[in-house]
């Protein structure tokens, strides 16, 4: 494996069982962990609307959180490489999913709202535009098919 291949492996164990297996839909749990070695286990289930458990994360929220968390991670790479130090982050993100009448769905955006404080006020014109720039470089932005829209903040510290 070269620098330019990265592999990463995980394992997702249903746990929903309820004795009878799938034998109908409302008979089973959505419940489910994801396994990933040296880290605790992440619990799953489905989004309340599709019965899923509520206290639990659902593949909904983990997408729209990976997002979130991709852009911030290329914000604060793009910030660094132009010398804006970023003394906090935040980011309010909402994503929106369609159903169609055939079962399927599918997220139409994401919509991202990043907070970020600067040491310097003097770079907040700067540090506005490296959302753009943060978007370019974002590996998970980069592998979905729907608009990832930025509406970002800049305050100074």
């Amino acid at each position: 494996m070269g620098l330019s291949e990265h592999h990463y492996e995980l394992a997702v164990q249903w746990t929903g069982n309820l004795g009878d297996g799938t034998t109908s839909y409302r008979g089973y749990s959505r419940d489910h962990d994801i396994i990933i070695p040296g880290l605790p286990v992440l619990k799953g289930s489905a989004d309340p609307t599709f019965h899923g458990d509520r206290e639990r994360y659902n593949p909904e929220q983990l997408l729209l959180a990976a997002l979130a968390q991709c852009h911030m991670l290329s914000y604060l790479h793009v910030a660094v490489k132009h010398g804006v130090v970023v003394t906090d982050y935040r980011d309010e993100a909402t994503g929106m999913l369609r159903l169609n009448r055939d079962g399927s769905g599918q997220f139409e955006r994401v919509t991202l709202r990043p907070r970020v404080t600067l040491a310097d006020g003097g770079q907040a014109e700067l540090a506005a535009r490296l959302h753009h720039e943060a978007n370019q470089v974002c590996f998970i932005a980069r592998s979905v098919n729907f608009p990832v829209e930025h509406e970002p903040v800049t305050v100074v510290a």
